[in-house]
């Protein structure tokens, strides 16, 4: 039977091969650093196929009875060839859309630390501030509703006005009303993480149960993860559960910089399968860890989720407990077009520790536990069935 395909939004779907940073300047838009298998200009341009195509987009450049846009017409043709290789990974994304993803796992922005929305009763409201922010440092709070801001009344403006009139000035002032008090607000936009992990503590049995959970793989989540885990070791916490249930992926280096955490230098982390050789990528940190680990999977968990995964099932120990995860076992890298487009092609399978490919079959959990929710149902802790079966086994007594 034919599996069946999920959606996923742009930013979700890839899964980039690498293994140092994503490097982006406003000149040069951004240069990706993976390995030294490049081909040199003289052996693509001899080949004879690329005679055939340039005396075609000749002919019809010269010949053809109407104008043609050239450019438009070589980004059919990338197109088409892209299409050819009929890989559901493998892409061409025009300006838009790669400006689209990049933005999204970059991991950072510009801002003061708030998500707003419009009410229906026309008010603009604080519905999140985020920790250690502009916002949160002057004392916003969810709940606050906006009525200026920089002097600007943004009564009759939409959120999106809003946000844009934070985005682009560097000092705001903000006057919000909270109950029926009337508050101003001081605010100097930062350089912020986009948040990626959500953490909790859970009680059970005189432990206490470490919980992060990953929603992207973004630039900076090693990052975020790690800050996050120092906090929770810090309020003592015996054991750890990982949820990536519906994480469908971003980049490959996330997963690698949070299992580097836990394996031993040495251990295996994945390995890259091209059509040239198969290379392997163990930790190479002195950090490591000791204590239990559970990972939450379901039938979303994707690409960089299935790799943190397996690196933790099979060369930390750790338990994974859901359903069986979606399969994506390829990897994908990124070239520039000179028009600021770009191609996004697989290059190689990836296997686990224990040399599967999982393509097309996914990872099996330890411990199956189906999720079962009415319709309309909102999952939360009470009926989180997944997350009771992991708590509950990362605390049982032997």
């Amino acid at each position: 039977m034919k599996k069946t395909k999920p959606t996923f939004d742009l930013w979700e779907v890839i899964l980039i091969a690498l293994i140092s940073s994503l490097i982006m300047s406003a000149t040069t838009g951004y240069a990706l650093f993976t390995n030294n298998k490049i081909k040199s200009c003289s052996s693509v341009t001899n080949n004879e196929n690329l005679g055939e195509f340039i005396s075609t987009y000749n002919s019809i450049i010269t010949e053809y009875y109407k104008e043609v846009d050239e450019k438009g017409l070589v980004n059919a043709a990338i197109n088409g060839m892209v299409n050819y290789l009929d890989d559901p990974y493998t892409t061409y994304l025009d300006e838009n859309s790669k400006d689209l993803l990049l933005e999204s796992l970059k991991g950072e922005y510009e801002g003061i630390g708030v998500e707003i929305t419009k009410r229906e009763n026309g008010n603009i409201e604080v519905v999140s501030v985020f920790e250690n922010t502009p916002a949160s440092e002057v004392g916003l709070m969810v709940g606050d509703v906006i009525k200026s801001i920089n002097n600007v009344d943004v009564a009759e403006k939409t959120a999106e006005d809003a946000v844009a009139i934070i985005k682009n000035n560097k000092n705001v002032t903000i006057t919000a009303l909270r109950s029926e008090a009337e508050l101003s607000f001081n605010l100097e936009k930062k350089t912020l993480y986009i948040p990626v992990i959500k953490s909790n503590i859970y009680e059970r049995n005189d432990q206490k149960v470490g919980y992060i959970r990953i929603t992207r793989f973004s630039e900076s989540v090693g990052e975020q993860f790690d800050l996050k885990l120092k906090n929770l070791e810090e309020q003592g916490i015996t054991s750890l559960i990982v949820d990536v249930r519906n994480n469908t992926g971003g980049y490959l280096k996330g997963s690698t910089d949070i299992a580097s955490i836990f394996l031993e230098d040495g251990k295996v982390i994945y390995s890259l399968k091209s059509n040239l050789d198969t290379k392997h990528y163990k930790d190479e940190t002195k950090e490591h860890k000791d204590y239990k680990v559970a990972i939450l999977i379901n039938k979303s968990s994707a690409s960089a989720s299935e790799v943190l995964a397996a690196a933790l099932k099979y060369s930390y120990g750790a338990t994974l407990i859901g359903t069986t995860t979606y399969g994506k076992g390829t990897v994908q890298q990124t070239s520039n077009i000179n028009d600021n487009s770009m191609i996004k092609y697989t290059t190689a399978k990836w296997l686990t520790p224990a040399g599967d490919c999982i393509d097309g079959v996914g990872i099996a959990p330890d411990i199956k536990v189906e999720l079962t929710l009415e319709e309309g149902e909102i999952l939360t802790d009470a009926n989180d069935t997944q997350l009771e079966s992991a708590i509950t086994n990362i605390t049982k007594v032997n």
